[in-house]
């Protein structure tokens, strides 16, 4: 089970490098990864598991972020439809997205990041993304709102970037053209 102390923390080497693409079938080792990160982002979202473990609660999870170099993340949430959102993402692509971009009122959070850094992190309103399973089925999905925004937060993982690249230097608080502030509240 992962804790919060498997976690690297902002300013490990993991968090800045790019991810390799898998390969399948998911070596043993990939797939207790696959369901480890899964079970993290479940269990964070449990009042009484985060108490008894210390958990900081999180709705995605990337293979960086437990220092292992792989192309793989995990999502759990609700969505605006009020659908439980539950999957492990490999070797996760964005093949289209909307013009139309979003963002979180209150910002963004990592559980890689112990500070809150404030300001609006531009993302996609819509997306559509490719990739596997952990057992391999292919998937295609069209994902908005938060879901779309947690997918291209994880995706960033993969790629070596952190949430606060995205936000502006000079003025965080800066209108984005085109956007449509979430509010998670």
């Amino acid at each position: 089970m992962i804790l919060m102390k498997d976690i690297v923390r902002d300013g490990h080497p993991s968090l800045r490098k790019k991810t390799t693409e898998m390969n399948f079938p998911l070596s043993e080792e990939d797939q207790k990864l696959a369901s480890d990160l899964l079970e993290y982002v479940i269990n964070s979202q449990n009042d009484e598991m985060v108490e008894k473990y210390n958990l900081r609660p999180g709705i995605g999870i990337a293979a960086p972020q437990v220092n292992a170099e792989k192309r793989m993340f995990a999502l759990h949430l609700t969505d605006e439809e009020d659908n439980i959102v539950s999957f492990v993402a490999i070797n996760p692509k964005i093949i289209s997205h909307s013009v139309e971009k979003t963002y979180i009122t209150a910002g963004e959070g990592c559980l890689s990041v112990d500070e809150v850094i404030e300001g609006y992190v531009p993302r996609y309103s819509r997306i559509t993304a490719t990739g596997f399973l952990s057992d391999g089925t292919p998937f295609k999905k069209r994902l908005k709102g938060l879901t779309a925004i947690a997918f291209q937060h994880e995706l960033d993982h993969l790629n070596g970037i952190m949430f606060y690249d995205h936000i502006n230097k000079i003025n965080p608080y800066a209108e984005i053209p085109d956007a449509v502030a979430y509010d998670r509240s």
